[in-house]
């Protein structure tokens, strides 16, 4: 007998984990679609005018050979304790937090909240995020994260100018503000021509600026009472922001009670690790006259159809979704895993914790500055919580030498001074090596009073609302947070099929290195050489990202994917200006862009020219050829989508292209549907000059309930000098974001994702995304018309299903985006790009059992529709209408016109594994009538239970 072995490798991670269909059902799918091979779909797909010739071609890695790669990699970066302050600080994150919260598909695999029926559990952490800020800062209303501190600040500066009544066009900011926080602020004021004055808060002349931000306490540790500054701004109709610390609020005078408009800072302190600079969860707040000028995401409550209390996102009409061009920020993402980190750190430890923490850190500082006066130290704060800045003369090298010789990194202030921050992980065997550092030995460390004035003592209370004081043993901590993820629908449940936001698997094998210590602990401020393993990664990371693309050149710096679309347009307009091309500000975008488009041309100052859609939903290239002549050496930019943002590759790319050249434009090619590329077609190849890279789309970094996000862009060589710079890392440009490389920890996940899928896996996983599109849009169709299909009848990695007929009957994509969810799916992206329509995408990391289950459920729902259309049952008595069924649904009396059986187990259904939404469907208009954005009081809750 001969033995022939298998050629099966269970190590394959593409093909058997990250992949969903097997060989033997994709060939099920060909057939269903009509096709022989995968690459005859591909072709009928593609333009072969547009295919990449030359192969993705790394090996790939198994999941134990990258972990051990990691392992390497890590063992690079040289973890140190940095008391660099500057933002960022050494905290200890609960384990409870660690294994429930970031480690928990549940948490990390939920999309954006705009379905609250099955968000529930995250918006409540949200809302108990809101609440805290609220809390902490003194002010009324709180959004639900953005991206970092000095972000925040820069969209604080811009909403200061839309709110104010002052007529002044410039914008003071206070010397003590963080370095990095100053210099976004510039990057953001240059393109709208605002002027940024900046200098000691007693220069301020209050009458010049339409606004002002101070940071509390400041970057070198000054403690001061801002009401006077306050006062003069709101003299001349000013407004006023304060950047602050979350932690030292918990000791001092809140923002809100001197006066201050809008709070910003950062969480970061509230258990989530440095990470080399991210991802953190900013914050912002405002007076409640403001709140609907705030950008970003508000949690706010509202009810359900039986007249329960239900969360949602409130006030969504300010987003850039719907403003467009119009909009006053571009912002389209959070920090929502973050900041569900945060809320939980502060359930965890509640008030009275989070005070004795404070007040552990105040005091060892005291005592630290103490020994040191003692010794002779000069430290030019008087006033401090956390930070003192010493000075060292012509010493500082020797010192700053003798602090890494300490297993320590201080701060570079000057020529001459070194700062030291202070925070949760000092013990007193720190405050030892801080002292030997300075060459003071077996000193006495005295305790001390306050370090402030004892009027900017905080005496108001904080956290009151009863989840901050629940009992914060493990056990009911643990309960909390699984009973708020079971309220919710996340990928660890269903596939959820959006199209355009790529939610497909988020392995647990790309997960697990970033809360190992050697790449959570770092502060992204560390010299370089102790984080050569950071340093190695990005740089592999760039050079495969460069590969795919076809660019010569990436950024890691944006933090978002909205935040590389403003990157990327700002690089384009630095290289007008180096050129002396300073009129081009026109931007063509197509009426079909993504709403983010002309929000961020728009916040570039740019003028946005809108280009007509042709009727199959292509670019309309004679409107695009005439607006781009009428722009002429006006031109600076034109922005498309490809495949375009209806699902298909369009033919004439290379031609909008090329008339963007021809007018001495740059293009840029949004990189969202990027799914539908990686190893076929190369934007860099086909006439892009830029584009931003969703890694929380492609390249499988987890959406995390609405972020963490990265954007990085990628720009031909001759706008590689151009590129945001950062005044950590130099460059010619300003920065976008606080930390040079953004939120640097999540780039392992993409990286890792590279290794193991391999240059043939990457193209393969895109082959697969583009099958499974197809083999959906086969198999409904007759059931729902398919929109704009390519020329031979093939669509990209989506596809765009026509809901809009049985609006005449009643009948609206409401409805069956919330029956969906009685299937146990969240609904696609609704009515966009087209009103009235559901966009679908499977990605490629879908089962074939599963995206039949999908379509089970879609059929099951279009006979529901026809049961309507026939007469049989009025759409406002229907299960679509009623849609989605609750648990009190099921035991309460039942009057309607259907079965329990038909509402509650439609087609598709798991029967024991039935996810429940736990709220009927939510009444939107009366949230945003009766606006509440912080936890109702716990009355409320009694009466929700009752």
């Amino acid at each position: 007998m001969t033995f022939t072995p298998t050629d099966y490798n269970p190590y394959d991670f593409a093909n058997r984990r990250h992949i969903g269909p097997s060989p033997a059902e994709m060939a099920e799918m060909l057939e269903a679609v009509g096709c022989d091979r995968l690459e005859q779909l591909i072709g009928e797909t593609i333009p072969a005018s547009i295919r990449q010739t030359k192969p993705l071609a790394w090996a790939p890695l198994s999941e134990h050979e990258l972990l051990a790669k990691m392992r390497e990699v890590g063992a690079k970066n040289r973890v140190m304790t940095s008391l660099i302050g500057q933002g960022y600080y050494g905290t200890v994150t609960p384990p409870a937090i660690q294994r429930n919260i970031l480690e928990n598909p549940a948490w990390y695999t939920a999309y954006t909240p705009y379905q609250p029926e099955i968000a529930q559990g995250r918006l409540e952490a949200l809302l108990n995020f809101q609440t805290m800020v609220c809390d902490l800062t003194g002010l009324d209303v709180a959004n639900a994260s953005l991206l970092d501190e000095s972000t925040a600040a820069a969209e604080a500066m811009t909403m200061a100018e839309r709110v104010s009544k002052s007529k002044a066009r410039a914008f003071f900011i206070d010397e003590n503000c963080h370095p990095q926080t100053i210099e976004v602020i510039r990057t953001r004021a240059l393109p709208l021509g605002i002027e940024i004055l900046t200098g000691a808060p007693e220069a301020l002349d209050a009458t010049q600026v339409f606004g002002a931000i101070f940071q509390y306490p400041g970057t070198w540790g000054h403690v001061r009472d801002l009401t006077p500054f306050i006062e003069k701004l709101h003299a001349a109709k000013a407004v006023a922001v304060v950047a602050t610390d979350l932690l030292a609020l918990m000791m001092l005078k809140a923002p809100g009670e001197m006066g201050a408009d809008i709070a910003v800072g950062s969480a970061q302190r509230f258990g989530v690790p440095m990470g080399y600079g991210g991802p953190h969860a900013a914050f912002m707040s405002c007076r409640d006259d403001y709140k609907r000028n705030m950008p970003g995401r508000i949690v706010g409550v509202s009810i359900d159809a039986r007249g329960n209390k239900a969360y949602r996102l409130s006030l969504q009409t300010r987003e850039q979704h719907i403003r467009r061009e119009k909009a006053t920020s571009n912002v389209c993402t959070a920090q929502a895993l973050l900041a569900v980190m945060a809320s939980m750190y502060a359930v965890f430890h509640g008030p009275k914790g989070l005070r004795a923490i404070a007040e552990r850190v105040h005091s060892y500082t005291i005592r630290l500055a103490k020994a040191l006066r003692a010794a002779g130290a000069t430290l030019p704060p008087k006033h401090f919580f956390d930070t003192i800045t010493v000075e060292v003369g012509v010493g500082q090298a020797g010192i700053l030498a003798a602090a890494r010789a300490e297993g320590l990194n201080f701060r570079k202030v000057g020529n001459d001074h070194v700062g030291i921050s202070l925070d949760e992980t000092t013990n007193e065997d720190v405050l030892r090596r801080v002292l030997r550092a300075f060459g003071i030995l077996n000193a006495p460390l005295p305790e001390g009073d306050l370090a402030f004035p004892e009027e900017l003592l905080r005496t108001s209370e904080v956290l009151t609302h009863p989840v901050f004081h629940m009992n914060r043993a493990e056990s009911e901590m643990m309960r909390y947070m699984r009973r708020l993820s079971d309220r919710d629908l996340a990928l660890d449940r269903a596939m959820i099929p959006l199209g355009s936001c790529t939610m497909k698997l988020n392995a647990a094998a790309e997960m697990m290195p970033i809360t190992w210590p050697e790449f959570g602990s770092l502060h992204p401020f560390v010299p370089a050489d102790q984080a050569a393993g950071y340093a190695e990664a990005i740089a592999d990371l760039a050079e495969k990202l460069c590969e795919i693309t076809g660019y010569d050149a990436m950024s890691m710096q944006p933090n978002s994917g909205a935040q590389g679309e403003y990157a990327g347009l700002l690089t384009i307009q630095a290289y007008h200006r180096s050129r002396g091309d300073h009129q081009r500000k026109v931007c063509l975008i197509p009426v079909s862009a993504h709403g983010t488009n002309p929000a961020s041309a728009q916040m570039c100052g740019m003028e946005v020219v809108v280009v007509k859609s042709s009727p199959n939903g292509d670019v309309d290239v004679e409107d695009f050829r005439a607006k781009a002549a009428e722009a002429g050496d006006r031109l600076a930019a034109c922005m498309i989508t490809y495949p375009s943002t209806h699902g298909v590759f369009e033919e004439t790319v290379r031609e909008i292209c090329a008339i963007t050249h021809e007018f001495g434009g740059q293009v840029y090619i949004d990189g969202a549907n990027m799914n539908a590329m990686v190893g076929l077609v190369k934007p860099g190849e086909i006439g892009g000059d830029v584009s931003h890279l969703n890694l929380h789309k492609t390249f499988a970094i987890p959406h995390g309930g609405g972020g963490p996000g990265m954007g990085p862009i990628g720009v031909k060589a001759h706008l590689a000098p151009h590129l945001p710079g950062h005044p950590e890392t130099g460059g010619s440009e300003g920065p976008v974001s606080a930390a040079p490389y953004g939120s640097a920890s999540i780039l392992l996940i993409s990286w890792a994702y590279c290794l193991m899928m391999g240059g043939e896996g990457l193209t393969q996983a895109t082959r697969v995304a583009i099958l499974n599109a197809n083999y959906i849009a086969a198999r409904l169709r007759g059931a729902y018309p398919v929109l704009f299909m390519g020329n031979r009848g093939r669509v990209a990695h989506e596809c765009i299903l026509d809901t809009r007929p049985f609006a005449e009957h009643g009948v609206t994509v409401d409805d069956i985006a919330k029956r969906l969810i009685d299937n146990g799916f969240h609904a696609p992206t609704m009515s966009w790009p087209v009103a009235g329509t559901l966009m679908v995408e499977p990605t490629e990391s879908e089962t074939k059992a599963e995206i039949d289950r999908f379509i089970t459920a879609l059929h099951a729902i279009r006979a529901e529709i026809a049961a309507v259309e026939a007469g049989e049952i009025a759409a406002e008595d229907s299960p679509l209408r009623h849609a989605p069924h609750t648990v009190n649904d099921l035991v309460a009396d039942w009057t309607r016109k259907y079965s329990r059986e038909q509402g509650c187990f439609p087609p598709g259904a798991f029967r024991v594994d039935k996810y429940w939404p736990p709220v009927g469907r939510v009444d939107n208009v009366y949230g945003d009538r009766n606006l509440i954005c912080t936890c109702p009081p716990v009355e409320a809750y009694a009466q929700a239970a009752e």
